[in-house]
């Protein structure tokens, strides 16, 4: 049996040196399948990079989602489909090949409390992290908390550059209270600068035909908002509460205490 530390060691210290160490985790198994099957060298070769370019890619999409702030429970594998919730599914087996995102074209999922808005945007979030892009996910309500602050100390430039930088920004609980003058000020920025340059998901309890009561300014809301809708593809989603099912669970098996 072949185990790392048969590995030849000046093969074992070149592939450290060239910062290839952790072929190191599936070489032993690769020889030893290489051995049985006799595979030529260059079969061998092409099957350890191969499994070295895997590795890369889904580290480097894990790194992605972690800077994206996306939920890791919220994927579309872990999806639930016994849910008892209603929504086009036509139109969303055609969001999740991401040609909305080559289109820059936007995604407004809205329904009731519960119905699993959040979970849907941050499995898109997930599979654009996968695909390479840039993704970032916040709050409505901490994103406008943090362009405020932003304004105290010279930063809102920096702040309003990062929504704007990243080929995919989600947004949650979009239109969920009523924006001052500021605020109303600030998403109608965010949503010119990003119209037609990048996509933007939003999740609300709220239809777009009722975000403009939630704006400070009825006029330039009216400009944004009917920019963002003609540009948006309405996920509408009814049913029950899907969070039940996000709920911890004891394990099986571990008895309670007492």
């Amino acid at each position: 049996m072949t185990t790392t530390n048969s590995i030849d060691p000046d093969l074992h210290q070149a592939l450290k040196r060239l910062k290839l160490g952790k072929m190191l985790d599936t070489l032993p198994e690769r020889l030893a399948i290489a051995k049985q099957q006799k595979m030529a060298h260059q079969e061998l070769m092409l099957l350890v990079f191969h499994d070295e370019i895997a590795r890369r890619d889904a580290a480097s999409a894990t790194s992605r989602s972690e800077r994206a702030r996306l939920d890791p429970e919220m994927q579309i594998e872990r999806w639930d489909s016994s849910a008892s919730v209603v929504y086009d599914v036509a139109l969303w087996n055609d969001l999740v090949t991401l040609r909305f995102l080559d289109e820059h074209a936007h995604v407004a999922i809205v329904g009731p409390v519960g119905t699993g808005k959040t979970f849907l945007a941050h499995a898109l979030g997930h599979i654009a992290t996968r695909r390479g892009h840039s993704v970032l996910a916040v709050s409505a309500d901490h994103m406008l908390k943090a362009l405020k602050h932003a304004r105290l100390d010279n930063s809102h430039g920096h702040e309003m550059k990062k929504l704007v930088a990243v080929d995919l920004l989600i947004v949650d609980d979009f239109a969920l209270d009523a924006m001052d003058q500021t605020e109303s000020r600030d998403v109608a920025e965010l949503l010119t600068e990003r119209h037609r340059a990048g996509s933007v998901v939003v999740t609300s309890n709220r239809a777009p035909d009722e975000w403009l009561a939630t704006f400070a300014d009825p006029v330039r809301a009216q400009s944004t908002i009917d920019r963002f809708v003609n540009n948006a593809y309405d996920l509408v989603i009814e049913g029950e509460s899907y969070r039940p099912r996000l709920k911890p669970s004891r394990k099986a098996g571990q008895k309670a205490a007492g």
